[in-house]
């Protein structure tokens, strides 16, 4: 028994070492290193085996500027920026408040003295409480920063985060947090939700936009959950043309300019695809008017055959790429939705 308990050790042992070498295609032609709490990543980089890291380890943890860090767990992400009196944290994100203070730690011990709600979505937000409750033991006041917009919204929800006690000038405003400034860059049109934002850290040069992209990724499920697809192009022009170097999505690796480029091809090429396969895929296609009672299963169908297809078109080209069979169905939902219905 002791025999076979250490064989499978060692087979899981090489299965996880194995399974860590294995790195999917970069979108971008990025070069991967080892995340690093204290070499600022270059505008080229990006972590390497982000999947296995987050899938084994506690949280990953990557210096981007001389103020500015990169942190992620479970797939989420978050940014924060250590001043010379206290640290500013972006999104307390949902159950690893734990986790980010300990990755704070590891490179300064000054108080988070300021948390900013990109949005009003809780898996960005819900650990504010654990912020809080920091900030009281210390006896230290913490900002806590919203658009106005969220401000808004987290009232008319009856949210039971803390509110914000500083709202910002909805759509574009700005904030100090020491010498740093941030400007917010509010969607008056958004994708993903009404009060979605980026939040531009400007002497740094890295924008937060968490829910906006996936960096070195094909664009995740329903676009990172967004509501519509009619302004998701429009709001990576917007973006795309701010003065930034680093980005954080939120989910996803570091990103970088390469990557939107890379999406405006990709958004080409779905909607290319799913036009065809609307062109190619006669109203009725797959449905036995004998074998059903409502006419639902017309509608229901036909989006279906059509995503198929349009998938079954862009998997020659896109296959390889990490989340595709996962990720690009839905999309093609989407996309035609919008290319349906509008003309």
């Amino acid at each position: 028994m002791k025999f076979i308990k250490s064989m499978i050790v060692i087979l899981m042992c090489a299965w996880n070492t194995s399974f860590a070498m294995v790195q999917p295609p970069s979108i971008v032609n990025a070069e991967y290193v080892q995340p690093s709490a204290f070499d600022p990543l270059k505008p080229n980089q990006k972590i390497g085996n982000l999947f296995q890291r987050n899938q084994s380890g506690p949280y990953v943890l990557q210096r981007l500027t001389q103020h500015t860090y990169f942190f992620e767990r479970e797939f989420y992400a978050t940014t924060f920026y250590v001043g010379e009196e206290g640290v500013l944290v972006f999104d307390p994100l949902d159950r690893h408040g734990k986790y980010l203070l300990e990755a704070i730690r590891k490179v300064t011990s000054l108080p988070v003295t300021a948390i900013v709600y990109s949005h009003a979505h809780f898996d960005h937000i819900a650990d504010a409480d654990y912020f809080v409750a920091e900030a009281k033991k210390q006896g230290t006041p913490l900002r806590i920063i919203a658009s106005q917009a969220t401000t808004d919204k987290l009232k008319r929800i009856n949210t039971k985060l803390p509110l914000p006690n500083e709202s910002i000038a909805w759509p574009n405003g700005k904030f100090k947090f020491e010498d740093l400034t941030v400007e917010l860059h509010g969607f008056k049109h958004a994708a993903h939700t009404d009060d979605h934002a980026a939040w531009l850290l400007i002497e740094e040069k890295v924008l937060h936009a968490p829910d906006h992209m996936n960096p070195d990724q094909l664009p995740f499920w329903r676009f990172g959950g967004s509501e519509n697809y009619v302004y998701y192009p429009h709001n990576l022009k917007e973006t795309y043309a701010l003065d930034w170097v680093y980005l954080n999505a939120g989910h996803g690796n570091v990103g970088s300019h390469k990557d939107y480029d890379f999406y405006f091809a990709y958004l080409h090429d779905l909607e290319n695809a799913v036009t065809h396969a609307m062109n190619g895929t006669p109203w009725g296609e797959g449905v036995n008017p004998a074998k059903i009672n409502t006419h639902a299963a017309y509608f229901v169908t036909w989006y279906n055959r059509v995503a198929e297809k349009a998938v079954a078109e862009l998997r020659k080209k896109y296959g390889k790429y990490y989340g595709f069979e996962y990720t690009a169905h839905s999309n093609a939902e989407m996309v035609l939705g919008v290319l349906s219905q509008y003309k």
